[in-house]
């Protein structure tokens, strides 16, 4: 498996480009915004940011769908400023991860306007269409009743977002095609050659959103993982040291069978369930949720088995939410998000924060802008400072409302308060980032648990770490040697060590 050292050591930061920074008054943020921000967000221990959709777009799906793979959206800027940030994130160690959006474009894309027409053209096979406007097979959803071409296109997930043909795993209707067909792998050859255009430009790789939505009725995601390993040969043949990153949740396939770097765990559930969702996003069940309702195994039943079958090929990586997950403030405090994030940074695999995580934002309860619905409410911009719009932007009408409340965490309060979230993860990720032993690649083993999970120890190589997420203090059977990275308070007791309601310790085994 192809692993560039860097992302090996990588430390990531997620950024929503229109809510970060918005430098030209408009109230939307921009790519500038960006770039006078990373001495911000390498203070925070980050080397890597990967960067929501900035392409050309209509914006009903917050530049999910695009129109051109290949042009900045105008309202963040050019691409002069997208090669300019590649270029100043270089210049200090850092490196930027484009969101790639391969399974469909907007319908505005001039493919699919080509694609509707009546007259074959060297598109029509682009996307994926029925033979005729009234064959609409109820298993899928489709765009039908619109176009000069008598067919319907399939959908891949909203209305306006047409599916990209990379053809079908079983094919069982006439207007399928079978996935080796030259027409459906022209669509990933388009694809790989988007890429090769912002890797030459400076791109360090992608995120990879829906990457398992590619091929349709695929048992086993066995032709999609074939056309992303296709993709990874060209990578490794023309740009070793990029990475792509899938939103799979699904390790066993997008690592070991597609050959993805890495791989988001995310909160899906029933057979694709990942155990997240019980860390932070429980309710009162949650793991982290000091008065100790949780139970841990419902996280590490799945986390421990995907990771022992997926840790040679590549990385897990988990968030502190991102820009389709609610916010973990929403549901935990201070306190518990330290905890959160004291397991989550020294796990294995590269950690992943979305802006303002850091400082505990909060989710927003907002109507729906840009197809943002539910999710709309954590997407609002970052909050810097205290001059007006907590200093995102001088416009007063920005792209979101922000949190008005007298208790808004912004960066600056948190830059001066000792004890602040902001200044626990930004000593947690110096700390890791400094310490072999923390390394996406290096060994993990659980060691021992008390009821549910609190507290827990576990091993990374040399080092022992032990967590209390629990609001009293709990015991363990082992002694605690000197500090090297302390939260809370951990006494010495006759059979181990006692540890302060949550405490959080690493030591030298």
């Amino acid at each position: 498996m192809r692993m560039p050292q860097w992302f090996s050591r990588a430390i990531a930061y997620e950024i929503y480009p229109q809510s970060f920074l918005d430098t030209n008054g408009d109230g939307i943020g921009d790519l500038r915004g960006v770039m006078d921000k990373l001495d911000y967000v390498r203070s925070l221990g980050c080397d890597t940011i990967w960067l929501n959709p900035c392409f050309d777009s209509p914006m009903q799906d917050a530049g999910y769908d695009v129109r051109d793979y290949r042009k900045v959206a105008p309202r963040y800027g050019t691409n002069e400023d997208l090669e300019e940030l590649f270029r100043q994130a270089h210049a200090r160690g850092m490196h930027i991860l484009l969101d790639l959006v391969p399974g469909h474009t907007s319908d505005q894309h001039p493919w699919f306007r080509q694609s509707q027409e009546a007259e074959r053209n060297e598109y029509s096979d682009r996307y994926i269409w029925t033979g005729n406007a009234f064959d609409k097979p109820r298993e899928y959803n489709w765009i039908c009743g619109t176009t000069q071409r008598n067919g319907c296109a399939l959908i891949n997930f909203f209305d306006m977002q047409p599916a990209l043909n990379y053809g079908f795993g079983q094919v069982s209707q006439p207007w399928q095609m079978d996935w080796r067909d030259p027409r459906c792998q022209a669509t990933m050859e388009e694809i790989i050659d988007v890429m090769r255009f912002w890797l030459r430009k400076g791109c360090d790789g992608f995120r990879v959103d829906m990457a398992d939505s590619l091929v349709k009725d695929d048992p086993g995601k066995e032709a999609t993982s074939a056309l992303w390993r296709k993709a990874q040969a060209m990578l490794a043949k023309e740009f070793p040291q990029a990475v792509l990153v899938a939103e799979w949740s699904d390790p066993e396939k997008s690592l070991c069978k597609a050959q993805f770097q890495g791989d988001f765990y995310l909160n899906h559930e029933g057979p694709r369930g990942s155990g997240y969702r019980t860390l932070m996003r429980d309710g009162a069940r949650s793991y982290f949720h000091k008065e100790a309702r949780g139970d841990l195994n419902r996280f590490l039943n799945e986390y421990v088995h995907r990771y022992l079958l997926s840790r040679e090929s590549g990385f897990i990586c988990l968030i502190t939410s991102n820009h389709d997950t609610r916010r973990p403030a929403l549901e935990l405090d201070v306190s518990e998000l330290k905890m959160a994030y004291s397991l989550l940074f020294t796990l294995p695999g590269v950690p992943f924060v979305y802006a303002g995580d850091e400082i505990g934002m909060r989710h927003l309860f907002l109507p729906s802008k840009e197809g943002g619905y539910d999710r709309t409410g954590d997407r609002t911009p970052l909050q810097w400072d205290h001059t007006p719009q907590y200093g995102f932007s001088t416009c007063p009408d920005t792209y979101l409302p922000q949190d008005m409340a007298s208790d808004a965490p912004t960066v600056a309060d948190q830059e001066a308060e000792e004890g602040s979230l902001l200044r626990y993860v930004r000593a947690l990720l110096t700390f890791r980032r400094n310490t072999p032993e923390l390394q996406a690649d290096a060994p993990f083993e659980p060691v021992w648990m008390g009821q549910g999970g609190y507290p827990f120890v576990y091993r990374r190589g040399g080092l022992m770490l032990a967590l209390n997420a629990a609001a009293d203090a709990r015991e363990i059977p082992f002694p605690v040697g000197d500090p090297l990275f302390l939260a809370g308070k951990v006494s010495p007791t006759d059979a181990g060590a006692r540890l302060d309601g949550q405490s959080f310790v690493i030591w030298r085994a």
